[in-house]
């Protein structure tokens, strides 16, 4: 389905930089032992083995382990611009932090702006101040040991006005997709977008120094129309060409090895097949996602069930290949005219991410704004049941995940 995103006008917060999440363990820590199963073969030595980028960080490497681990437990609870998206626009803490007492497990951010044709770089550049501030939380929210995410709202190649098909010309439409594979027109356009992403995210360091490793979500909801990336747009074999390009450039052009990559479509696949149908293959993917708003758009426990059985799906494929399973983007959105539905949380979703023994390791809702929210905060009617939710036996945020960037011992 075709999500609502506004452009974010975000407040001017001052942030404070946690001390690292790393730390010293001690030598006489017990040693966990962790032998591979048949049915399990990751181990905290062979992980980088089964991601994408082989020379990854130690803290990527973790991340990956550790998001795999939590998978088998709990599922992270996430949000878009969770520290700068408010219900009603109340500034402060996130709305999570103001429901729960604590802060969401996964921050969801965007190289939308930060890689915009109007960022150009200059203290007064108000694209420019945007790109600091999600550095400037991305850096803040790894220093809480929460889990970065980043999607790509990227703008089409020709004017770089939308990313909506429905603000481009029939023959933009045809031809913006193919135009950035190699050869061409657009190329080298889309390569120096992509040096953009790259500089930023080799830049992202912790307080020692580390690189932060984030999770790189690209060309999402392709299966739709909405986007110029979408199927109608391009062929499968086209599609995972301009997937494997950028993770080939990033990682072996570019140089970049603290990112996962995640590949999500939106919900329209019922078998594995299908949602395979434009699979960049397992050496480009670390993280086996989807998005589903329409499944849990007031269709009650039936709705429920169906994306449960999606979901199930993915978490097949991610225990048989050693990949992580995620709810990259859902929610359901309450505005002054859609009122909130009974126990969306606590029952609807929740059965939908526990269901048929799925492992999922996250779940992104997207963000809070002016008229409307997707998350409550205390305030809100629904505001208990996102409470419930969040203290479930399977739920974590970020006071009950693990030190994410650091393998056991």
């Amino acid at each position: 389905m075709k999500k609502y995103l506004s452009k974010i006008i975000y407040l001017s917060l001052t942030v404070f930089l946690l001390a690292g999440c790393s730390s010293d363990q001690d030598s006489t820590d017990e040693v966990i032992v962790d032998p591979p199963t048949q049915d399990d073969p990751l181990t905290t030595s062979n992980a980088a083995s089964y991601m994408v980028d082989a020379s990854a960080t130690k803290e990527t490497v973790a991340l990956f382990y550790n998001l795999k681990r939590l998978s088998q437990t709990k599922t992270a609870i996430g949000q878009q611009d969770a520290f700068n998206s408010f219900y009603q626009d109340a500034g402060g803490d996130s709305d999570i932090k103001k429901n729960t007492g604590f802060d969401p497990a996964v921050l969801g951010s965007d190289f939308m702006f930060i890689t915009d044709k109007s960022n150009n770089e200059q203290s007064d550049n108000w694209f420019y101040q945007q790109e600091q501030k999600i550095i400037a939380d991305t850096k803040a929210a790894y220093a809480k040991g929460i889990i970065n995410t980043f999607s790509w709202h990227l703008r089409e190649p020709y004017n770089e006005d939308s990313f909506y098909t429905a603000d481009m010309t029939s023959e933009q439409k045809s031809t913006a997709f193919k135009s950035i594979l190699p050869g061409g027109a657009n190329n080298e356009w889309y390569k120096k977008k992509l040096d953009k992403v790259a500089s930023v995210v080799s830049n992202l360091k912790g307080s020692n120094g580390e690189l932060i490793p984030i999770i790189f979500r690209p060309f999402h909801e392709f299966d739709g129309s909405w986007f110029w990336w979408g199927a109608d747009f391009c062929t499968a074999d086209e599609y995972k060409k301009a997937y494997q390009f950028t993770v080939d450039y990033l990682k072996n052009t570019k140089g970049v090895h603290n990112i996962l990559y995640s590949f999500s479509p939106d919900n329209s696949y019922t078998t594995e097949t299908s949602y395979l149908n434009r699979y960049p293959g397992d050496k480009y993917v670390d993280i086996i996602g989807m998005d589903n708003y329409g499944d849990f758009s007031n269709q009650g426990q039936t709705g429920s069930d169906r994306a449960n059985s999606k979901l199930k799906i993915l978490s097949d494929y991610a225990k048989a290949k050693v990949k992580i399973a995620a709810l990259t983007e859902t929610g359901y959105r309450v505005t002054s005219t859609t009122p909130a539905i009974t126990d969306w949380f606590s029952t609807l979703l929740y059965s939908a991410l526990t269901k048929n023994d799925i492992q999922i390791s996250y779940v992104m809702f997207w963000n809070n704004n002016t008229d409307g929210y997707y998350v409550p905060n205390s305030s809100v009617s629904n505001a208990n049941d996102f409470k419930t939710y969040s203290l479930k036996t399977k739920s974590a945020l970020v006071n009950s995940l693990p030190k994410m960037y650091e393998m056991p011992k």
